[in-house]
Formats: structure tokens, sequence, C-alpha cells
């Protein structure tokens, strides 16, 4: 078995998805902004035997500021936001293989100093990893919502609520518009409707992006803005990535003056339009809030009848230095360390107890946070 360690600028990361279906959220340079986003170094693992691979790319994050105190360095590990997660071709997709790569996996990371990983799955690429894996690889599972592209247009209206119909139709009766276009020929608007959209929601620091974020996000291959407008205003917009027949719904608004229309529904509509008219194979909406079979599920749910699992891998790497971190952690909030591990967050020593985090609101439902 092989196992190579990828830089951001190693050809061989390149050369790796470019063997196996992949998403944007797989490719360096999604990677590299997420790892300037949240100040971390960004890696891939590439595991091989003979023509079965194994692909996972990760942020690497420094412990040091939680704990000044450890003997040594020591490290995390975190998918970038969206939904990257472990890659195998078919030749690999054996629970043999996946169980000797996720094993390979935990080395190299304890031989790293490297404590926890947070892997978020890809919902549509990981569709039978709940099988291929052991049982306790994953912690949880819930489900997200695709539009499949393949069936006809009447096929697709079918399964579209009735209200969201007529949400639709009144939004075109009062003259509302959509289209797709490049992110960088509405980069202002649309980071002023987002930030707008994160102020009425009271969005801690962490939910907004700054302007060099959506400048360098506008200059990746495959992302577009879909955007409804009305008299001549944005009302709604999210942006999209389109890569490999998968077309996702990555961040998105809606100004408040019009949210009483919920013309996101609309942003959805023309997506889809857009998305089947390209060939596309999917139109990822995503799931509800961590997970939570809530609101703004619902209002994906009101598209499609079309599901997939969510999963996500929480690996403990090394136990003495995570329950470390963890008592530090119950120290610095007062609180006991059984109940900074009885929280659902992850790494338990991140979390943020007792902060109610807001979320990405779409039109007037929660959207799921951003990566851990």
């Amino acid at each position: 078995m092989r196992i190579e360690t990828l830089a951001i600028n190693d050809p061989r990361w390149t050369d790796a998805i470019g063997r196996l279906d992949h998403d944007v959220y797989h490719r360096p340079d999604y990677v590299q902004l997420e790892a300037t986003r949240m100040e971390s170094a960004p890696e891939a693992l590439l595991i091989s035997d003979e023509e079965r691979v194994f692909f996972v790319p990760y942020l690497v994050r420094s412990c040091e500021p939680l704990c000044y105190d450890m003997r040594e360095s020591v490290f995390d590990v975190v998918s970038p936001y969206g939904f990257p997660g472990i890659l195998m071709n078919d030749s690999g997709r054996d629970s043999n293989f996946a169980a000797e790569a996720l094993a390979a996996l935990r080395e190299t990371f304890a031989r790293r100093s490297i404590c926890s990983a947070f892997l978020r799955m890809h919902p549509i690429l990981g569709n039978n990893f709940a099988s291929l894996f052991a049982p306790n690889v994953f912690a949880d599972s819930c489900e997200t919502v695709a539009i499949d592209l393949t069936l006809s247009k009447d096929e697709i209206l079918k399964q579209i609520r009735l209200n969201h119909h007529k949400t639709i139709e009144k939004c075109i009766s009062l003259g509302y518009t959509a289209r797709v276009v490049s992110l960088t020929d509405v980069l202002v608007p649309f980071s002023a409707l987002y930030k707008e959209t994160m102020d009425r929601v009271e969005a801690t620091d962490s939910y907004y992006f700054d302007a060099q974020y959506f400048a360098n996000l506008a200059q990746m291959p495959g992302v577009y803005c879909c955007i409804v407008e009305s008299g001549g205003a944005i009302a709604a917009a999210c942006v999209f990535f389109e890569c490999n027949g998968i077309v996702n719904a990555h961040l998105g608004g809606t100004r408040t003056a019009f949210l009483s229309r919920s013309p996101f529904k609309m942003v959805v509509w023309e997506a889809m339009r857009w998305a089947k008219e390209r060939g596309n194979r999917w139109l990822h909406l995503g799931g509800g809030v961590g997970g939570k079979d809530d609101s703004l599920l619902h209002f994906k749910a009101g598209f499609s009848n079309t599901r997939f699992q969510f999963l996500t891998s929480r690996l403990v790497i090394n136990e003495s230095k995570y329950d470390r971190l963890v008592h530090v952690k119950a120290q610095a909030t007062n609180l006991s360390t059984e109940t900074v591990y009885a929280s659902s967050y992850f790494p338990a020593y991140r979390t943020q107890i007792s902060i109610c985090a807001p979320r990405l609101i779409l039109v007037k439902y929660k959207a799921s946070s951003p990566s851990r």
C-alpha cells in the first residue's frame, strides 16, 4: 500500500482527482481558498494499492492557541466547508480496502501529532459509504436534497411543491426576473446582499466572508451566481458551483426588503433550469441546519423527492491529547469535562458551549453552518 501526503501545489493532487469522480470541494484551488480563510494548512492524502485508490483533502490546524502547556505541538484536521470527503475509485470500493485505507489514514495522522479529524463526506459521491465502511466510522447520518436533472421537465415539475409553484408564479407576475451570471459581474452587490443577510440574523464573525474571499472565489472556474431582480435591484441570489455534472448551492441570501415575496424560490427554479440546460446530472441543494430535519430541509424538499445521506466522520486519533484539550476547554469555560464531552460539536475542545450559533438564511430559512 502506497501512502502519499500531498501539498496544495503537488501535481499528483490534480492528477489523482482527474482520475476520480470528484466535485469542486476536492480541487486544490478550493481547498487553498478555505485554508486561507481558516488560517490552516491545505493537504490531501492519497492511498493506493494496485488499482485501488483512496483520496481525501483536508485542512491541518494547530491546537497551540487552545492549550499552551502541551509538551509538544498538537494539530487537528477538518474538512473544508462543503462536501469534500473521501473519494474512492470503483476498484477501491470494497470493505477490506476501505478499512485498510482508513487505518493507514489514522496511522499517518498519529505520526504527525494530529489528535482528531472531522471529515465531511460528499452525499452523492459517497452515497454507499455507510455500508462500505465499518458501522463506527460515521457519527451521524442525515438527509440532503438533490434535483435529478436527467428527469424530463414535466417529471421535475411534478415534484415541486404547489406552494413553491405559486410563489414563483407570483414573483414572475410581479416582474421579477432571474438569470445566471459570473460572480465577477455581481461581486459588489452580492457581497452586500450576503452581508445584509448575515446582519439580519445576527451572525457571529465566523459567518462573515471578507471581500478578498469573494474576490478569490469569483476567480475560480465553475463559479456562478444566480440572481433574481426586481426593478433593477437584486432581490435574492446564490453562488453555485458547477463541476463534473454536479451543481452545488454554496452561499446566498435575500434582501430584507423582498423577504415577503420569498424570491429565493425563484433562484432555485432558475438554477435548476440553467443546470439542466447545460447537461448536468444533479442540482444539490444540501440539507437542514446541522443535519436536522428542520424548516430549511422542508424548504429544499419542496423542490425534489430525491434524498442522499450526508455522513461525517469524527475520529479521535490520540485519546490522551484529545482528553487534555477537553480538560483545558472545561477549565476555561468553568464547566465539567463531562459537559464539554456531551457537546454535539466535534472536536469537543473547540465547542462554543452556551453560544447559539446563527446560520446562513436563504430567504427566511436557516442553512448549514460553515465547516468546523
